[in-house]
């Protein structure tokens, strides 16, 4: 019988409706109930390509005696995080604070008011490797709770006061400068990987946010370095196994230093960023194989994880079945054998594949299997033409196995980190499909998650707004991507939805005494802390985030107090910009992009033209372009602009002063040009 889930629009609360677990959402109801039972509440965090989320609810939610217990104990409560963002930022930040790590599944006990007072991530069946059991655990709690009702309460209420009294060591009411930027770029060279690019050692995540910060800081400088590693470690990630070499688009991260096995689930958000990363790189430098990477995942995108509705799906599983075993395994889909090789392409193309792709016999992932790559030597010698067909026909291959599952549920946020890269790379390469792609994803954005008053709905599913408010960083995203499609596209309609979702951010989330930012609205719900977080994570931060789209309307517009936001924003970033840089990478781009000015491009003349294309390539950091017709524009840096002898004209100011307006192609592009 199905639990109270059945109903529910996200897909990973629907993964749980048929568990015997009697699951609650997360709603006053679930805790009005355990107040009236006398029991403590189960919170359960996941999401639905959650590799270790699936493994636990089969071992644990699925045991029908398991599911017996927490029935007869507790109110258990099913929380999915890419919904409740605020609910899983207030508990995980707990959870590290107790035990020192984080991870999904989150795994917490609450009181009926909500207190956390045990937590963990993942518990096994039976105990194993020093790690207690799930049922261990549950009747631990259990008993304690009836046994030591007392000490569990003030244990509760000590860790809430803790949380609440937590202050963020803001930098200063000072924005960042040169100095501050180059403490970052020393740091970022200290943790970097000069052997295998990125920073760090196992797991590697790709650094989006950083490399960005690093593009933009060649840009304003000229700084070589900072270009070196941007461009090595993304050339490192293209050809490693995080990058999926046949149907493009990237994995969550590697699980070695080297990028070669990746925890396969792709997200969408990985791939907006990183989109939009290769083709700033291919901007700054003409690679190749940026170029390639860039529409490649583009194309992923628009092909794999597009919706009906012209949203774009949160994730792919990681996991799917294995053609021979019939088992849901991780990697299935997308790793080979020589054998298969072989089935595929006959002998002599196999032994060209498997040197070009790294596939060995005794295999670079599991039981013999190897996940695709680009060897570094590049040592292989072959016809391209062959090359590509053996590609054809391995993705083709690759299309009769069974797929990964789809997260269908569109995010606001995630939408916005597409429609900006989306848009950009279709501008940039003469991709009109891709700018088309991006508008309809703005166009379901508008129609369904924004209500009368422009506030944003957090996901939808199907066409249907989702019952879950935006968060800052939905604001901050989606204004970050309507802000693209006004400088791609010209219209002016983007520009204004831009600025009623940035004056909800000034309204709702900025504390206007502090000059800091919440993640969640004045009037959102209520719970033990009001999260606040300037670090980035797998997304940029909602708060540096939106700092960058302030800072961009405020070069469209003119409008002094969404730049004066921004700048007092980023205050933060003089603080941890130097001592934590690979944590707050976007903030250091848009530092960057204030040290730069930044510059704003009037193009007056026809969208889509040289110059306007010219513009957009302009690598200067955070410049603003808009572009159209002398008269009738809706966009205010074309006021008062006209062309210049009959023909096209751009016009290009920062700090409140100007260049002189120039007709010529090779004259705007040294006006936008690094470390003028």
């Amino acid at each position: 019988m199905p639990n109270r889930l059945a109903h529910e629009t996200s897909p990973y609360l629907l993964q749980h409706a048929d568990n015997p677990v009697d699951w609650w959402p997360w709603s006053d109801a679930a805790f009005e109930q355990a107040r009236e039972r006398g029991v403590p509440v189960l919170l359960s965090v996941g999401y639905s390509s959650c590799h270790w989320c699936h493994v636990m609810a089969h071992e644990s939610f699925e045991d029908a005696g398991t599911a017996a217990f927490l029935n007869e104990h507790f109110v258990n409560i099913k929380v999915d995080r890419e919904e409740r963002p605020d609910v899983d930022a207030v508990y995980m930040e707990a959870v590290q604070a107790a035990t020192g790590q984080g991870g999904w599944p989150m795994t917490v006990f609450l009181t009926p008011d909500a207190e956390p007072f045990y937590f963990g991530t993942y518990f096994p069946p039976e105990p194993r490797h020093g790690m207690p059991s799930f049922q261990q655990v549950a009747d631990g709690v259990r008993r304690a709770w009836a046994d030591r009702r007392d000490e569990v309460a003030e244990v509760a209420g000590k860790i809430v006061r803790d949380l609440s009294e937590r202050q963020l060591a803001f930098g200063a009411d000072e924005l960042p400068g040169e100095e501050e930027l180059n403490q970052a770029l020393l740091g970022l060279t200290r943790d970097y990987d000069a052997t295998r690019g990125g920073f760090g050692g196992a797991p590697k995540f790709p650094p989006s946010m950083v490399v960005e910060f690093l593009l933009r800081h060649y840009a304003r400088t000229g700084g070589e370095g900072a270009l070196q590693m941007a461009a090595d470690t993304c050339e490192r990630m293209a050809r490693g196994g995080i990058y999926d070499q046949l149907g493009g688009g990237f994995a969550r991260y590697s699980v070695d230093r080297e990028w070669v096995v990746p925890h396969f689930e792709k997200m969408l958000y990985d791939n907006a960023l990183l989109c939009r990363v290769y083709a700033h790189l291919w901007r700054t430098t003409g690679s190749g194989l940026a170029r390639r990477v860039a529409l490649e995942t583009a194309d992923f995108m628009v092909r794999e994880l597009r919706t009906n509705e012209g949203g774009f799906a949160s994730a792919l599983d990681a996991d799917s079945e294995d053609p021979v075993t019939g088992k849901h395994v991780e990697g299935a889909y997308y790793v080979w054998t020589p054998e298969q090789l072989r089935e595929v392409l006959g002998d002599a193309d196999a032994e060209l594949a498997a040197v070009h792709f790294g596939v060995t016999e005794e295999g670079t992932f599991e039981e013999g299997a190897s996940v695709l790559q680009l060897p570094q030597d590049d040592g292989v010698l072959a016809d391209s033409e062959r090359l590509a067909s053996i590609r054809e026909r391995l993705l083709a291959a690759r299309g009769e196995r069974p797929a990964p599952g789809r997260d269908d549920k569109v995010v606001a946020a995630w939408n916005g980190l597409a429609i900006a890269a989306l848009a950009e790379v279709g501008a940039y390469f003469e991709r009109p499909d891709l700018v088309a792609a991006a508008v309809a994803a703005g166009d379901l954005l508008v129609r369904v998650h924004m209500d009368d008053r422009a506030r944003l709905s957090r996901t939808s599913k199907d066409g249907r707004m989702g019952a879950n408010a935006g968060v800052l960083e939905d604001y901050a995203d989606v204004a970050e991507g309507f802000l693209a499609l006004a400088s791609v596209t010209g219209e002016g309609v983007w520009l204004e939805f831009a600025g009623f979702l940035l004056d909800h951010v000034l309204g709702q989330f900025f504390d206007a005494d502090s000059g800091t930012l919440y993640d969640t609205a004045v009037d959102a719900e209520r719970l033990i802390r009001r999260p606040q977080d300037p670090t980035d994570n797998a997304v940029p931060s909602g708060w540096t985030a939106a700092a960058g789209a302030l800072l961009s309307y405020a070069a469209q517009t003119g409008a002094e107090p969404h730049r004066a936001a921004a700048e007092r924003a980023l205050g933060v970033v003089k603080g941890l910009g130097p001592r934590a840089p690979r944590f707050i990478g976007h903030g250091l781009a848009v530092a960057e992009a204030v040290l730069d000015g930044p510059r704003e491009v009037a193009v007056v003349g026809p969208v889509g033209g040289e110059l306007h294309r010219t513009a957009l390539l302009g690598a200067a950091p955070g410049a603003v372009v808009a572009a159209g017709p002398a008269e009738g524009s809706e966009l205010p840096l074309l006021a008062g602009r006209g062309l210049v002898g009959g023909l096209p004209a751009a016009y290009v100011c920062r700090r409140f002063v100007c260049d002189a307006p120039t007709t010529a192609v090779e004259e705007l592009a040294a006006q936008l040009s690094a470390a003028r």
